[in-house]
Parts: structure tokens; C-alpha cells; sequence
């Protein structure tokens, strides 16, 4: 769940309205103006490749990322060893023409089987997950995640939602894991706030819990600012994903990664409705 930069999300919209005519009206008139997206799961290595070129320019050259890639890899590529392992689902821009239209949106999705075939998930660099081997046999581990920047509307990111709640319902999967990346543009001050909010209201009970190999050290940054939670990461929260403990700290990324997990028995009725139609 590397989620740097954020869309803003519309999830709001679904519940709490205080009129649901005029709610219903308004969504209405939005969808006649929503741009369509295709979704679809990578089926070679060039559309694998339109992926890695989209994360090259969000992680890059957007936000400066130090990537290391492997030799005789192409410039202009985010590629790490994970990738061979991984499902990467793509969302696409609808064409007028019926040609597959730019990767917008992607997700990639590191299934139980081929986490054992590539030694560990990713998030096994960044933290100790000992406390989560009973949940590994039917566990995802998501990654990698970004949107066009021309593209943060919300839209793309409900497209990559359904999907992947789609075939964690198909695989019989009930679990998601992954890395929410918060910008350390500020110095840390930003994240180690967040983090002492959202260990009060939002943390896994201590049998989940995980710590950083490579901790934020909070205690040395201002952690008592009120701030808000980026957009992204408040949409997790409200499909009831849950925070694993303290950020650990990516210096290539320059981000604050904060371990979360979400189960689909979590997800909220109307959530599940909206995902699965359940």
C-alpha cells in the first residue's frame, strides 16, 4: 500500500447524507460526467511494464525516490525482485476508439503461494511480522499502489478497490496487508503526529501488532500536531483496516510507512455492498 501521492476519495458519498434525494441527484449528475475506466489484470510483460512506468513517474520523478533496480533493467522502469511474483492490476482510461487506453491507476498483489515462491513479502524488509503467521495461509500483501496525477479524482481508486476485493472473494482470501507511505517532506513531524493519533483510535490488538526494523524515531520529531489523515488512509480506516504499530522509515523513499491490515469480515455492511454486492 504504498499510497504516495493520494487521490481524493468520494467515499464519503456513500454514507451520512443528510438529504439522500438531493445526495442521490447530485451522484446522478456526477456519473454523467464521470470518466470511465477499465480494469483488468496484467496478462504480459509489457503491460506489466506500462505499470512499472507509471510507478517510475509518481515514485521518481514525482517524489524523488531513490529506486533500485536490477541490472539490465529498462530506464525509466520502478522494477524489484518482487515483481515476476506479483499480480498487477492496471486501470486504464476508456478509449473512444476501443484501443486500450494509458495505465492510469495499479496495484500489485502478492499472493500467499507466491510469497512463499519469492522468500517473504515485502513488507518483511520493513517490519517483523511474527505475530501474523497465523493469517499468512489466506493473506495478500498489496504494494506498489499509485495514480496518475492527472488522474486523483477518486474515481480511479474505487475502480482498483472493487477489483481487488473481487478476487480476494474469488481466491477465497480474507486478508490485505501493505505499507500506507506518508511524506517525510517536513522533516517527519507530519507522520510521527499521525502515528500518535491513530494509535489511539486505530490500532490492531497486540497478537497483530509488528514492529519497524528501522523505526521513525518519533520521540525526536514534533508528535503533538493536530493533523489530518491523507485521503487515502482515511478511506482504509473506514473499511475498517486497522494500523500495526509504529511507522518504520524508508530513506530511499523518504516516506514514513505505517503497517496496516484490513480483513474483508471488517469491511462495514455498506461497504461490502458497494465491493461485492453482498
Amino acid at each position: 500500500m504504498r499510497d504516495l501521492p493520494l487521490p481524493t476519495l468520494p467515499l464519503a458519498d456513500l454514507v451520512g447524507a443528510t438529504n439522500p434525494r438531493r445526495s442521490l441527484h447530485r451522484r446522478e449528475a456526477a456519473a454523467l460526467d464521470a470518466p470511465r475506466f477499465d480494469v483488468v489484470w496484467a496478462r504480459d510483460e509489457e503491460e506489466v511494464r506500462q505499470a512499472q512506468r507509471l510507478r517510475h513517474l509518481v515514485f521518481a520523478d514525482e517524489m524523488g525516490a531513490r529506486l533500485t533496480v536490477p541490472h539490465g533493467s529498462p530506464a525509466g522502469h520502478d522494477i524489484d525482485l518482487f515483481d515476476p511474483f506479483c499480480e498487477h492490476l492496471l486501470v486504464r482510461a476508456a478509449s473512444a476508439d476501443g484501443e486500450p487506453g494509458p495505465v492510469i491507476g495499479t496495484y500489485r498483489v502478492l499472493t500467499p503461494a507466491n510469497a512463499k515462491r519469492v522468500g517473504g513479502l515485502y513488507s518483511d524488509n520493513e517490519f517483523d511480522l511474527t505475530r501474523l503467521r497465523p493469517l499468512r495461509a489466506r493473506m495478500v500483501e498489496l504494494g506498489r499502489s499509485c495514480v496518475h496525477p492527472a488522474w486523483r479524482t477518486g474515481g480511479a481508486i474505487l475502480a482498483l478497490w472493487g477489483a481487488l476485493a473481487e478476487f480476494m472473494h474469488r481466491n477465497d482470501l480474507d486478508t490485505m496487508i501493505g505499507c500506507a507511505s506518508v511524506s517525510m517532506r517536513d522533516g517527519g513531524h507530519f507522520a510521527a503526529s499521525l502515528w500518535t493519533q491513530l494509535r489511539q483510535t486505530h490500532l490492531a490488538p497486540i497478537h497483530w501488532q509488528v514492529t519497524p526494523r528501522l523505526a521513525l524515531p518519533v520521540d525526536e520529531l514534533q508528535h503533538d500536531l493536530q493533523v489530518d489523515a491523507p485521503a487515502l488512509i482515511k478511506g482504509y480506516l473506514r473499511c475498517g483496516a486497522k494500523v500495526l504499530g509504529a511507522p518504520a522509515w524508508d530513506p530511499d523513499f523518504n516516506t514514513a510507512d505505517l503497517p496496516m491490515l484490513l480483513r474483508i469480515e471488517d469491511l462495514p455492511a455498506r461497504y461490502k455492498k458497494h465491493f461485492l454486492g453482498a
